[in-house]
C-alpha cells in the first residue's frame, strides 16, 4: 500500500508571515472604524426660536460645530425648562447629569457667590461696555474661579436683548417719584439693596405670580428687561416704563466637568472657537432684537420715560459708595475686576 506523505510543514518565516498578515486583517476593521460622535445635552430656560437671546447663542454654537467637526459632537437642546428649574440644573451640570446649560449669570451665584458683582445696580453703561470688560479679563477670571470651586467652565459670553428697567401702572419720572412705591426684584440681597437705596419698597416674588401680583395691587410694578415684558405680555398690568437700564446681566453658557471631558481632545479647539464666534454673533443679533422689543412695547402702549442721564450719573456715585464697596468687602477676589470694569467705561 502507497502512503501520501504528510504536507510539508511551512517555515518558521512563512508562517509567521501568515500570522501577522490575518492579524491585520482582523485589526483593520478597528483602524477604519469612525469615532462615535459625542453627543450633549444643553438645558435652557427659554423657547427654542429665534426670539429668545438663549436659543440664539445655542444655534449659532450648533451651526459652527456643524461646519468644523462635522457629526463628531452633537449638542441637543432642550428648551422650556424641560430638565427641571435653572438652579437644579446648576447642580445636575456641577454633577454631570446634565451637560452644560444656557441662563443668565446670576443663577450660577449659588455655586460662584462672587458673580454677585455683576448684579450690582448702575455697574454697566451700556451691552458694549459689558462685552468690553467681559473680554478684557473679567470673564477669564469668573472662569477660572469656577473651575477651581466646582470644576465647570463658563464657555460662552452673550448679552440678553435689554437691559432690566422699571415698569409701573403709574408714571415714574424721577427717583422721587420711586419713593414707597412696591416693586417686584429678583430675589437677590443686591437687587433688594439696589432699590432700597432708590427709595423704593423692594418686594421679592416668583416671577410665574408677577402678572397677577401686579394686577392686584400687591406690588405696583417691577424691574425687567423689555424682552420678557413683551413675551410675559406683563405690558397687558402696566402702561409706563422709566428707562433706568440699571442692570446689564451677561447671558452664560457653562458646561460641566464631565460634559467638556466627553469632548475629543483633538476636537477641544474647535469646541471653544465655535462658542467664541457663538458670542460674537448672539451679541450683535441681540442688540437689533433689544430694539425690536422696545418698538413692540411702545406699539402696544407702553409709554418710555428716559432717565435724566445727570440723574443716573447721581444714582451711580450713590451705588458705588454705599453698594459696591459691600460686595468687594464680601468677596475680595472681584475687586481687580471691578477696576476692569470702570477702566472700560466710555
Amino acid at each position: 500500500m502507497r502512503l501520501t506523505p504528510p504536507p510539508a510543514r511551512p517555515s518558521r518565516r512563512a508562517f509567521l508571515q501568515t500570522a501577522a498578515a490575518g492579524a491585520a486583517a482582523l485589526a483593520a476593521p478597528n483602524i477604519m472604524a469612525a469615532p462615535a460622535p459625542v453627543a450633549l445635552r444643553c438645558s435652557s430656560s427659554q423657547p427654542a426660536d429665534q426670539s429668545a437671546a438663549q436659543f440664539i447663542w445655542y444655534d449659532r454654537f450648533a451651526a459652527n460645530l456643524r461646519q468644523s467637526v462635522g457629526d463628531r459632537i452633537r449638542v441637543d437642546f432642550f428648551p422650556n425648562g424641560q430638565l427641571g428649574k435653572e438652579a437644579d440644573v446648576v447642580q445636575q451640570v456641577r454633577l454631570g447629569s446634565i451637560d452644560m446649560m444656557i441662563t443668565g449669570s446670576s443663577i450660577w451665584a449659588t455655586a460662584l457667590p462672587e458673580l454677585a458683582l455683576l448684579d450690582m445696580g448702575f455697574l454697566f453703561d451700556s451691552w458694549e461696555h459689558v462685552n468690553k470688560s467681559v473680554d478684557a479679563g473679567v470673564g477669564a477670571q469668573f472662569d477660572k474661579l469656577l473651575q477651581e470651586r466646582t470644576g465647570c467652565t463658563f464657555l460662552g459670553w452673550g448679552n440678553h436683548f435689554n437691559a432690566r428697567s422699571v415698569y409701573t401702572k403709574k408714571p415714574v419720572l424721577r427717583d422721587a417719584d420711586l419713593k414707597n412705591v412696591k416693586l417686584r426684584v429678583l430675589p437677590t440681597p443686591i437687587f433688594v439693596e439696589t432699590f432700597k437705596l432708590m427709595g423704593a419698597i423692594p418686594t421679592p416674588i416668583p416671577v410665574n405670580e408677577l402678572y397677577t401680583a401686579v394686577q392686584t395691587g400687591v406690588v405696583d410694578g417691577f424691574e425687567h428687561d423689555a424682552a420678557t415684558v413683551l413675551s410675559s405680555k406683563f405690558n397687558e398690568v402696566v402702561s409706563n416704563c422709566w428707562l433706568t437700564n440699571h442692570l446689564f446681566s451677561p447671558s452664560i453658557t457653562a458646561i460641566g466637568k464631565r460634559g467638556l471631558a466627553k469632548v475629543p481632545k483633538d476636537l477641544l479647539p474647535a469646541f471653544h472657537q465655535a462658542a467664541k464666534d457663538a458670542d460674537a454673533f448672539q451679541r450683535q443679533a441681540s442688540g437689533t432684537k433689544g430694539k425690536e422689543a422696545l418698538a413692540a412695547l411702545e406699539k402696544a402702549g407702553i409709554a418710555f420715560h428716559p432717565m435724566d442721564p445727570g440723574e443716573r450719573q447721581r444714582i451711580r456715585q450713590t451705588m458705588e459708595t454705599k453698594l459696591w464697596p459691600t460686595v468687594t468687602a464680601q468677596y475680595p477676589v472681584t475687586k481687580p475686576m471691578l477696576d476692569i470694569i470702570n477702566a472700560q467705561r466710555a
